[in-house]
Parts: C-alpha cells; structure tokens; sequence
C-alpha cells in the first residue's frame, strides 16, 4: 500500500542561494507544458532553437554547442573525461571545492593532474601555472571562472597565453558566470565550456550547457581510447543534438523547453545589461553588508565574483543560526560555506530573475534584525541607506569587472 503524506506544497522561499536561482513566471509557464517525445519533429525545432540561443549567450559560433543532461558536476565531468586520456598531464587551477572537483575527476580517469592551488578567497596565478607546466607537455589547462564555494572570479586572458605557450587545451568551468559576467568563447579563444541552467540563467536545474571550439572537435576525432564514461561521452551527445538527432538517451524534455524560454528572457534584457545589473546589485549589496559592519571574505575588489558573495561571520555569531532566521523568519534562503570554509563564510547569490535591487534591500533588513536579534551589528537601516544611495548612483559611475 502507498503511503500517501499528502499533496505536495512547497514552501515560499526567496532563493539568493549560489544556485538554484528563482524563476522568472515565463520559465515556470514553459516548464509546465505538456511533454512530446523527443524523436518529434516539432521537439526537433526546440532544439535547434535551444543551440541557436546558447550561441548567442556563449558568444560562439561553435558547432558544438549543446545542453547535457546532467547538473554543473556533470558538466565538470563531461569537460575533463572527453579530452583526456590515460597518461595525459593536465593542470588544475584549484582555489575552492568547484575546481577541485575538476581536478579530482581528472586524475580519476588516469590523468597526471598538476595542481596550481591558491589560498582560498583568490585567484590562481596564471604565472605559477606557467612555471608548472614549462618543460612539460600538458594536454589540458583548467579554470573555473567562478568559484562559487569562495565568491572569487578568475580573469581569463592570461590562461589563454599561458595555454596558447604550452600548447594546451583550455577548459573554463562558467557555471557561476555564463550570463552574469562578460564571457566572449570566441574572443577569448577558450577550447571548451560548460554551464548549468540554474544559475545565472536562471532555468530549473538539470542540463549543462557546454560549447566544443573545432580545436577540441578535433581532438576528440583523434582520441587513441574510448572516453572512460559512457553517460558523459560527448559523441553520444552530438549524436542527438547534431542534424541526425539520433541517441538512446531521452533528453530532458521539460526542462529544454524552461531553458529556451530562460535563454529568450536574457536575451530580450541584453547581454551587456544582464553583466551590468548583477554587477550593479553586488555593489548595492555590498554597500549595505559594509554598512552593517560585516567583512568580505575576498578582499580583493577585482576578484569579487559578481553572482556570489561571501561575508565572513562575525566569531560571536553561528552561520546556521543566522541562515536559520533568516529562512524561518522572512523565508529568505541563503547559503553558508563548504568544505574547509563550513560555519565560517555566508554565501548569498544574486543570479539571473534574483539579482534585483527590491531582493537586496529586503536581504539587508532582514540580516540587519537578526544580527540585531542575536546579539550583533547594527540596525538593518544602515545597510538600507547604504545600498539605496549605491543604487541611485548613474549607470555610469559603474565600471564593470570584465574577465
């Protein structure tokens, strides 16, 4: 017999979590379609509209651009198990749990990962990763744009000299910043990069968006071994979203028709205006979280990542306590932090439809009463007056942190 506990009703949260991120009203009319089969010709149509829209986002004209299946440590996988092979030399840039998630599925497949690592709250210096890799014949360089697990950006031209010397590959994990924050594939002559829909997107979760340069095209037509992971073999994938639109696996159907609709809402805002708005939204936020007397964690103004901010925790104050208001309270959820970083960092993200300035200003007091609450700061007022003033502020006094 089925135990049934009811209808489902899902609490109202205001998500300014890293990921995922809110939905604007269209993407939930379109996740709530009817669904068609996949071998359907309109289905078919979808698709191409869904590569035709991520090209644009990416900004490439890569053929082989295409939504996985699968969550961003998906796309993580499918970007180090399809370039490498056994005995390939591949250097990480490690500076937060995302990117050693990077390394470590790299060395799995039996790749010879050299790890470039920083402290945590900065940024890999492109010049320590050229010092490992001279002398060496390194297949593969990766760089996580966005290290959401710490709140730092990477600039990426430097590692594209760094790759263009070694003659390597370079793979960028933009998970946290495809759309967010200026990213140009063809520009910046990155060989492969993927994505998850659930960030700056601001889709439901469940495909990763990946791109392949005719670079690695090639290097994958070359492999000397099959590519370790059946599930994550690129070929399987360009199978069905290539012209055949031949596979055995079942795509997510719902969720490609959300993410058109998501691809479609940010393109109608404008690329240029989305990177400027999150930009905008960080800083009003962070005036406010300075005005409250509290620190952030990445000290370096450049290195801040857009989409997510860290904020140390005062030593008087527990982070699960004060996430734990927050969310009972005013039913705000952000995040706190991980792995190492665990009860020391809060993490709120300011994503696609959840970077506003109405959800900033309602973040800041809310904040501002519980540390009040529980012992600490000052009066949420303070944070208002401070993010308000930064929000009247002319586009023009802001100058964006390009990559």
């Amino acid at each position: 017999m089925v135990n049934d506990s009811g209808e489902l009703r899902v609490p109202n949260r205001l998500i300014l979590t890293p990921g995922p991120s809110p939905l604007d009203p269209r993407v939930y009319r379109a996740l709530s379609t009817p669904i068609v089969g996949h071998m359907d010709p309109w289905f078919s149509e979808v698709v191409s509209d869904v590569q035709t829209l991520l090209r644009q986002v990416f900004k490439t004209a890569n053929r082989i651009t295409l939504p996985l299946s699968a969550s961003g440590s998906g796309g993580i996988e499918a970007a180090v198990v399809n370039p490498l092979e056994p005995g390939d030399e591949a250097i990480v840039c490690v500076n937060g749990v995302f990117s050693e998630r990077m390394a470590v599925m790299a060395s799995r497949i039996g790749a010879f990962v050299h790890r470039v690592e920083c402290p945590l709250g900065m940024a890999v210096d492109p010049d320590d990763v050229r010092r490992v890799g001279r002398g060496r014949k390194i297949r593969l360089i990766g760089v996580c744009h966005g290290e959401a697990s710490t709140g730092v950006m990477t600039s990426l031209d430097d590692f594209r000299r760094v790759a263009n010397e070694l003659n390597a590959l370079l793979v960028v994990d933009a998970v946290a910043t495809l759309v967010g924050v200026p990213l140009n594939i063809d520009r910046q002559g990155i060989d492969l990069c993927f994505s998850a829909t659930q960030k700056a997107i601001s889709g439901p979760p469940g495909m990763a968006p990946i791109t392949l340069s005719p670079c690695m095209e090639e290097v994958l037509r070359a492999r000397r071994t099959p590519v370790r992971s059946w599930y994550f073999d690129l070929t399987n994938a360009m199978n069905f979203w290539g012209e055949e639109r031949t596979g055995q696996q079942t795509p997510s159907i719902s969720i490609a028709f959300a993410l058109r609709e998501a691809l479609r809402i940010v393109l109608e805002e404008g690329l240029e205006a989305s990177w400027q708005r999150h930009k905008q939204n960080q800083l009003a936020l962070i005036a406010g979280l300075e005005a409250l007397g509290l620190r952030l964690f990445v000290t370096s103004a450049a290195e801040r990542l857009p989409t997510v901010t860290s904020i140390c925790v005062p030593e008087e104050l527990e982070e699960g306590r004060i996430r734990l208001q927050l969310r009972e309270e005013f039913g705000i959820e952000i995040a706190g932090g991980v792995g190492s970083l665990s009860g020391k960092i809060l993490r709120v993200g300011l994503m696609g439809f959840g970077s506003q300035a109405k959800h900033v200003l309602l973040l800041l007091a809310a904040l501002g009463k519980v540390l009040r609450d529980q012992g600490w700061g000052l009066s949420g007022g303070e944070g208002i007056k401070a993010a308000l003033r930064f929000c009247s502020q002319t586009e023009e006094s802001t100058t964006l942190v390009t990559n």
